[in-house]
């Protein structure tokens, strides 16, 4: 089974390939379709709306993996 940071990366990878700047929504929709881990789509769906770089993104997330003591199992990312 792939492992739930590689999952993450390919996730940001995709998201980020064709656009500079995505939606809390199209983030939230193309994480459903990578069937993300359980605790890492509650952090994408608990994203609040705006639109994002991907370094905005991932400061997002990391500071939600952080504040739920996530990091061994989902990482941090850039």
């Amino acid at each position: 089974m792939e492992d739930d940071r590689e999952q993450i990366r390919r996730w940001l990878d995709s998201l980020y390939r064709d656009s500079r700047v995505v939606s809390g929504l199209d983030a939230t929709l193309r994480a459903q379709t990578f069937d993300l881990p359980e605790m890492a789509m509650d952090i994408v769906e608990g994203l609040p709306p705006g639109r994002y770089t991907r370094t905005r993104l991932c400061d997002q997330l990391n500071s939600a993996i952080v504040a739920r003591g996530l990091s061994r199992a989902l990482g941090t990312h850039d």
